[in-house]
């Protein structure tokens, strides 16, 4: 898999707390694994809605394999998941693979 675009962070249990519980902006967070077939089909939106919510926006990703216990937190039990975070709770859930008008749809409900 290439590296994400410069502006998607990745997640950690390091940095989870700090770039999503306490961000300002929303954060779509997505949940995703190597193994992943529909995770790698999502990637490239989920790169350009990065690019195009930039600075409205925080658009990060959490490998569920390398970080099962915040996925297990969150309830996560198939990937990809995207979850919406807006002052630290989460707004928004978006299981499977979603279009990119579906994911439009639900950031700019909740800009």
């Amino acid at each position: 898999m290439g590296l994400a675009a410069n502006n998607i962070v990745t997640l950690t249990d390091a940095n989870f707390k700090e770039e999503v519980l306490s961000a300002k902006p929303p954060v779509l967070v997505d949940f995703w694994a190597a193994w992943c077939g529909p995770c790698r089909m999502i990637a490239p939106l989920v790169e350009q809605l990065a690019g195009e919510y930039e600075g409205k926006i925080k658009v990060a990703k959490l490998n569920v394999d390398e970080y099962p216990s915040i996925a297990s937190d969150y309830g996560i039990m198939s990937i990809p998941t995207l979850l919406l975070f807006k002052n630290g709770e989460v707004v928004s859930r978006l299981v499977g693979y979603q279009t990119k008008d579906k994911l439009v749809q639900v950031l700019e409900k909740n800009l």
